[in-house]
């Protein structure tokens, strides 16, 4: 087994787990139930670490990991054609109208 990650809480962890576990990697969760001992504990042996069952997917699962944490693609605001209403960059269809933009 090898550490592969720490995630900031349990939700990231089982997140990343499911991506991983999308693309055929398994990994397993240590410090599940440790985040009640903060304060007793210090915070960075408390934080959910992800583990790879096999070594030979640490590549793999480091690009998705990679993918992960780069910011989303950032674009301009639009205006809809059909109702003139400006939607985030990130939107594909108009949240006025339904039409797309």
């Amino acid at each position: 087994m090898q550490k592969l990650y720490s995630a900031a809480n349990l939700q990231e962890a089982h997140l990343i787990k499911g991506m991983l576990s999308v693309a055929g990697i398994e990994v397993r969760i240590f410090n599940e139930h440790l985040q009640g001992g903060l304060g007793e504990l210090p915070f960075s042996e408390v934080y959910p670490e992800l583990w790879l069952e096999d070594e030979a997917d640490a590549a793999r699962a480091r690009r998705i990991l990679a993918d992960y944490e780069r910011p989303a693609f950032s674009r301009a605001n639009q205006h809809c054609r059909s109702c003139g209403e400006e939607s985030p960059g990130a939107f594909e269809i108009c949240w006025c109208c339904g039409k797309p933009l």
